[in-house]
This record gives C-alpha cells, structure tokens and sequence, in this order.
C-alpha cells in the first residue's frame, strides 16, 4: 500500500511539473506558428505585444492568449490600422502543441476582446483588406486544406465589446457598429455547422451625406446553417429587433466565384402599431408602457437577385399604417389619423434605379392636419426630390402628443402648402432655375425662450412665398427684450440650404424703431458662469461668432440703436455677411449731437476676431464723446479737459474680444482730428492743471480753442502726435510727442512768448532794446511733458529761453549797428565827392574829418550795447 501511494505521489509530481514546464517547452511553437503565418500569407506590419501559453487556465486543454495583437496597413493605407484587438484567447488540445510550425493547428474556442476592425475602400477603388501575398507560381493541383496553419473546429467564439467600421469612398457608404458583442455556439457535421448566435450592437450608417442610421440599438438572436462546401449561408430560426421594433426573417445568401446570390425576407411578427413607435430611438420614444394604441403598422420587404460589380439585388420593402393612433399616459393629447403608405423598390437590379415613393402620409393632432406625399429617385447619384406637404400645425401641442424634453416650450402656428421638384445637382451648381417650387407658408405667434438668448424672441408673423427659381419674405414682425424688428426680402437658395449644405444666401430689407444690440447677447454674468460649467471650452467657443452659414445682405433702417452705453439715432446702412465676416458699407447715423459714417468690416474667421474700420465723426459733442467712447479716451486723454466740439477721421485695424468690442493695445491706423470749438478746464485733468501753475503769463481756463488740427498714428498700443501749431491770445504754441494707451506720455511744447513774460531774469537784456522792440520780441519756450497723465512731470526750460533771448537781442543789435555804420558811411562819401573842387590841403584834412567820424560813431554804438560810457576827445582832430 505505502508502495502504491509512493508511486501515485510520484505520479502526480511528474504531472504537476509537465502542466508548469509544458508551456515554457512549447510557447515556442505556438510564436514560430503564428509568426509562420504572417509570414507565408500577410503583406502587412502584424504585431502583438506577447504570447501566453497555458496548461491551468482551460485544462484540460491548453490556453494561448496573445495581447496587443494589431495589422496595420502598408501603402496606399499606410499607418492604418486594419484590425486590432486587446487580448485574443484560443483553446486547443494538448496534442496540437507537438506539432511542428508547418502543420496545422486545430482550435476549438476563440475569444476576441476590445477588437477594431476597420475596412476602407478609398476613391480609386483600393481596398485596405487587400493585404494578402500574390503568388506567381502556377499550381497544377489545388491546394489541400491540411496545408493551412490553422484549422477551426469551433465549440464556441465569442467577440467582446467591439467595434467595426466599414467606409466605402466611391459609393460614399460608412457604416459604424460599436458596442458589438457576438458569440456563437456550433455543431459540425461533415461540411455544414450550425450556429446558435447572439447579437447585439449600435449601428450608424449614412450615404452620401445623409444619415439614416444614428446609434440605433440592433439585436439578432439567429440559427444559421454553414454549408462550406457550397458556400451557401442559410437562416433557419431568427428573431431581431432594430431598436425595439420586431423583425423576423428567412432565406439564404450563397457565394459564387463571380457573384452573390441573395434571397432574403423579412417581416414584423406582428401589426400593432407600437411597432412603429419602437423605430423612433428610445432617447425620443420614451417608455412605451402603458401606450394607448390603435390601427396598424408592418414592415414587409424581399431582397432577392444577384449582387456583383454591375447589378444589386433587386427589393420590394413596404412600409404601411393606416388610420392609426397613439396617446402617451401621462400627456393631455394624441396623435390620431396616422396613414403611412411608403415603398422603397428596385426592380431592375440597377442601383440608380432604386427610389422611395411616399403614396402618403397624413397625422392629426387635435384640430391640426398635416399630409405629405412624393418621390425620391435616383438616389445614388443626382437624387430627384418631388414633394408636397399640406397642413396646419400648433407648435404647443407637440410636446403635449409626444414626449419631447426640450429646453424650452414650443409655440406658434405653422402652415404649409407648397410643392417642390428640384434634382441635387442643380442645388450644388446654383442652377435655380431647375428648380421648380410653389406655395406659401407662414408662422405666427411664435414665441422661443432659451439660456442661450436674453430675452425672448417672439414673432407675430412671418409669411413665405414659394416662386419657381426665389423664395420670398413678404413679411416678418418680430420682438425681443426692448428691440422690434420689420423684415422683408429674398432666399434665394432655401433648397441647398437645407440639403446641400450650402450658405443661406438672400437680400433683405430690415427696419426697426429700437435695436438693442444686448437684446442679442449673452450678458456677461451668464458668460462667466457658462465658462465655469464648461471649463474646458477654449476661449473660442466663448467668442461671439458672426455665423458661418449666412451669405446674406442687409439694408437696415432704425430709428435708435442700444450699443453699450452708447445711443444712435437714424442709424441706416447695408450690411454684408458672407465667410463669417460683416461688411459694413455707408452706415451714418447721428450720435453725440453729430454724425457718424462708418465702413468696413468684422471678421470672426480666425481665433481672435479682428476688424478694420473707417470712421468719420463729424461735429460731434467732446464731452459725451469722451465719456461714452473707450476709443477717444485712449487716443486723446486731453479731451477730458475740453466742452466743444470735435470733427475726426479714424482709419484703424485690430483685435477684437470675445464680446466683439476692441482691444485696445492692438490697434493700428491713422487719424486726422479737428476741435472746431472749446474750451479748456484745467480742473479735470492734472496734466493741464499742473501747466497752468507754472505759467503765470497765460490763463488756460480762459482758453477757447478753434480750428485745431492735428494728426495721429497709432500702432501696438502706442499714439504718435505730429507736431501741429495753434494760437491763443496772440501766443504760437507747437505740439507733438506720443503717448500709450496706459496714460504714460512724452511730449514737447513750444511756446513762442513775449520776451516779457520771462521777468526779471531778463529784464536787463530787454531794456537794451526801445519800448517797441521789446514789446515785439517774442522767445520759444520749451516745455517736457513725461510720466503720465494722472501724475505728470512738467520740465519748464527758461534756461534755453534766456540763451535764445540774448542771441536774438545780440542779433539785433547787431543788425541795427550795421545799419548806423553804412548810413554814416555814405553821408562821409556823399562829403567826399562832394568837395573834390577844393584844394589839396583842404582835402586832405576833409578826409580825415570823416575817418574820425565813422570811428567815433562804432564807438558810441558799441560802447552803449557793452554798458560803457560814451568817451569825448576833441583833441584828435587834425588842424
């Protein structure tokens, strides 16, 4: 006994150590069959991060989990991903462990986690699928099946919480199935397997654009019969639901060399007509218990016909309702009258020849009718939409009928009567005149509400009328917070609009008795708290942002416009709206008891919005200006000290905030400003108040300013005053420096002065001249202006003014000694010539005579401009 236990003790440490060292022996082999693989039949980078081998985790077989596992295309997808998946577990028997790389291996269990498959086929037709190796070898027999690497003998497989994309550029196809969660259990009996599968996924598919599927919730619970051999697909037992709407079906899709043969049915299992409601997403649909429901409503299609390069199966789908009904518990209405006849068809197997025909389709709720009916064909290519719509509907009973959450409460009544025929390519090509289109249509007494505007907006009416190539706006009254509106105009392109994205272009005509431009912005509270909800918004999405859909004119006429604190009167102009830029042509308007004309633009294409303006004020008040307009402020600081009236021309261009007002310290441009008249308060401003305590000879306060004009540049936050000249009270004053928007400043004045008003410091020079020279003599007083202009520093040179006084008095005197000197010299010449009939004796001493004279004369000047007393000496003259 104690033998046989000793031998069983051996027996099973012999089996402990081949399940830990059996994995770490053939891990190898598992890596060179996969690696194999890849090599001999993939033209793609294959990679996985590792290979676990295990003889525990699915005992008795064995367990190899690979992780990482990825394909990424080469050219002419290069860097995409084909497919990839997290973890990837296989079970297979022990015995396919001894098998060598070139025999194949058989697996019983696949499980596929977190897997991206993503299948694309580009404009020229290339595939990204297409990765197999091309082998040029001619084989003369086929190929066996035991030659693969892999063999599947499959219990069981399951594909977990995947994702698969199909995107197709030619037909302009993409289909998304996210969530997707499959697995299936088979039986194999020769070559057919039958499968019990589960499904269930969210599908999205679009074509060319339009979206017919959005996330819909789908789910499949089918049987089906694998015949191999004849590659032929059966579905025996099948139950599925699209959203929560019921759907069964049968046939079989079998696979040729050169084409697909499809013959498939399917149908509601049953007539009632919360089939339909159960399409509509559950997000919309809601709870459907407790629905009253009557009428019926079924599905009922057959897909059936060869599929290859040329021809799609043909189909014969029917939709249909009729006089159907629905009320939701907990909502005081419902929705009654329901018909829907609708057939999507194709019987000639083209898929240009597919179309949608809608017979009818008519719903009531309350005393409110609405019916449609028409085509779409063609729908591939240049789709053909031939519709009508008919009816009357109340805007407030829809959420009264049907579950809706809304932000906020609908109301206004629409009717409609229009037929419309146009093809999609003539919307693309603006071709309008192949577009043929009748009818009215009107809304009234609309109201909407939303956090998203301040006020509500309400419109007493608004009426359209449908014309073969325009659509007319022959009335629009409108309200909101303080503001009316008036409109009138043209849409010319309302069809490519709505399906051809394009611009919404039209010319309209726009009156107003009050616009109030805050009627129509967020106010600055709600703006904050916004950002705080929505933190991680970048500061564009906080920028007002002119709309980018609009191609649009607008010629508008309003008696008062509300901008900030501003108020404009008779504001009229046109403005032009195109690429998410305003154009501002010929806008006057009267403000500050002047004028305005404006023009040019405001674009919010780019991040930080910018602008570039003309603007002419004319005769405008200087005080209400000052207080009112940022803009003066920061160019003129001075005017804070001026009552008048001022005329400027202002070329600018900048940056603009997230409320569209602009920023001043990037502003660029020019301007030309004229103070027509004013007068000077030096209370109001240190800088002038601290000038006129330095000068004493000139009253500011009783300055009266007229016809000044000067001209500015400003660039990056920085003012450049040209010099420009001025008289007051008879005194020239030259102006000119820059200063920034921050207030610092530097400028020089000059001040040409009576050479009296410098005092006593040069009142010796002064007397020197007559009482009417002096009162003439006029001296440039230099002044420094720095700091800024709540605390500026003010640097009086009279130094340089005595420097410039003394030489202009030596000047002078220089001037008036020439001029005693030549006048003496002429009058001893005229003497000269005079007396030539003399004798020489006399002449000689006349000569002398008048050579002491013109001496003495120099003297006296000389001596008198030097401070020296005259000296007298009779004793020079010659006898």
């Amino acid at each position: 006994m104690k033998k046989a236990l000793k031998v069983l003790g051996i027996l099973i440490l012999f089996l402990i150590i081949a399940v830990i060292s059996i994995p770490f022996l053939f891990k190898g082999t598992i890596q060179d069959k996969v690696r194999y693989l890849v090599n001999e039949h993939v033209n793609a980078k294959v990679d996985f991060a590792s290979l676990d081998l295990s003889l525990i985790r699915s005992f008795p077989q064995a367990s190899v989990i690979i992780d990482e596992f990825s394909i990424i295309n080469y050219a002419p997808f290069e860097g995409d991903t084909l497919a990839y998946s997290k973890r990837i577990a296989l079970d297979m028997s022990i015995n396919e462990l001894f098998k060598d790389a070139s025999e194949s291996i058989s697996v019983q269990k696949i499980i596929i986690d977190e897997a991206l498959i993503a299948i694309k086929t580009d404009s020229l037709g290339n595939s990204n699928v297409d990765i197999t190796k091309k082998d040029d070898t001619v084989e003369e027999t086929p190929i066996e099946e035991e030659g693969n690497s892999f063999t599947f003998a499959l219990d069981h497989y399951e594909i977990n919480e995947s994702k698969i994309l199909f995107k197709d550029d030619v037909s302009k196809t993409i289909l998304e199935m996210t969530g997707l969660n499959h697995s299936g259990d088979g039986s194999v009996s020769g070559s057919t397997i039958i499968l019990d599968t589960q499904t269930s996924s969210e599908a999205s598919f679009s074509l060319d654009n339009s979206k017919y599927l959005n996330k819909n919730k789908l789910k499949l619970d089918a049987q089906i019969e694998l015949d191999l051999k004849n590659q032929r697909y059966s579905f025996k037992e099948n139950k599925a639901e699209i959203n929560r709407l019921p759907l069964e079906f049968a046939g079989f899709v079998q696979l040729f060399e050169k084409y697909t043969e499809v013959d498939l049915s399917f149908k509601t299992p049953s007539s009632d007509f919360k089939n339909f409601l159960a399409v509509i997403p559950e997000t919309y649909a809601k709870n459907l218990d407790g629905v009253q429901t009557s009428g019926d409503f079924s599905i009922n299609g057959i897909i059936k016909g060869k599929s290859d390069d040329t021809y799609i199966p043909k189909m014969d789908i029917k939709i249909a309702s009729n006089n159907a009904s629905f009320k939701y518990p907990d909502l005081p209405k419902g929705v009654k009258n329901i018909n829907i006849d609708t057939q999507i068809i194709n019987e000639t197997g083209l898929v240009d020849d597919t179309y949608i025909k809608i017979g009818n389709l008519t719903f009531k709720i309350d005393q409110d009718s609405f019916a449609a009916r028409g085509s779409l064909r063609n729908l591939t290519k240049n789709m053909i939409v031939d519709m009508m719509l008919k009816g009357t509907l109340n805007l407030a009973n829809i959420n009264q009928a049907y579950p809706l959450q809304l932000e906020q409460e609908l109301n206004g009544i629409v009717k409609a009567d229009i037929k419309t025929k146009f093809d999609m390519q003539s919307l693309e090509k603006e071709q309008y005149q192949n577009i043929k289109s009748s009818g009215t249509a009107s809304i009234s007494q609309f109201t909407y509400a939303s956090p998203d505007v301040p006020n509500e907006i309400k419109i007493e009416n608004a009426n359209v009328s449908f014309n073969p190539e325009t659509i007319s706006l022959d009335k629009m009254e409108a309200t909101t917070g303080r503001s009316d509106l008036a409109a009138t105009g043209t849409i010319n392109n309302l069809m490519g609009f709505l399906f051809a994205e394009q611009d919404l272009k039209g010319n309209f005509d726009v009156n107003s008795k009050v616009f109030a431009v805050d009627d129509f912005m967020v106010n600055e509270q709600e703006s904050e708290e916004g950002e705080e909800v929505t933190s991680t918004k970048g500061n564009e999405d906080d920028t007002m942002r002119i709309p980018s859909f609009l191609d649009a004119t607008l010629n508008f006429d309003t008696q008062t416009v509300f901008y900030d604190n501003l108020e404009l009167k008779n504001t009229k102009g046109t403005v032009r709206i195109k690429d998410e830029t305003a154009y501002l042509d010929n806008i006057t308007s009267n403000i500050f008891d002047g004028g305005m004309a404006l023009n040019g633009n405001v674009s919010t294409k780019s991040k930080v919005p910018t602008f570039d303006m003309a603007l002419d004020l004319s005769k405008i008040d200087i005080v209400q200006s000052f207080n009112n307009l940022e803009l003066i402020k920061g160019l003129a600081p001075i005017a804070r000290a001026l009552t008048g009236d001022l005329t400027t021309k202002i070329n600018l261009n900048g940056s603009l905030n997230e409320n569209l007002i602009p920023i001043l310290t990037s502003l660029k441009g020019k301007a030309l400003a004229e103070i027509l008249n004013a007068q000077v308060s030096t209370t109001k401003t240190p800088f002038l108040s601290n000038l006129d305590n330095q000068l004493n000879f000139l009253e500011l306060d009783q300055l009266n300013l007229k016809d000044i004009k000067t001209k500015l540049s400003f660039d990056d936050g920085k003012i450049n005053v040209k010099p420009f000249e001025f008289d007051v009270e008879g005194i020239k004053i030259t102006a000119g420096g820059d200063h920034n928007f921050d207030q610092n400043i530097n400028y020089n004045i000059k001040l040409d002065v009576p050479a009296k008003y410098l005092g006593s410091e040069v009142g010796s020079l002064i007397s020197q001249l007559d009482a009417k020279e002096a009162d003439a003599m006029t001296v440039g007083l230099p002044i420094g202006i720095s700091g800024n202009f709540k605390n500026p520093k003010i640097n009086l040179n009279t130094g340089d003014a005595v420097k410039q006084l003394t030489q202009q008095i030596v000047d002078k005197q220089k001037q008036k000694v020439k001029g005693e000197l030549i006048g003496k010299g002429q009058e001893a010449l005229t003497n000269l010539l005079g007396g030539s009939k003399k004798s020489t004796d006399s002449s000689k001493t006349n000569a002398n005579n008048t050579k002491e004279t013109l001496e003495s004369t120099a003297k006296n000047i000389l001596g008198g401009f030097l401070k020296k007393k005259k000296k007298k000496d009779s004793t020079k003259t010659k006898n």
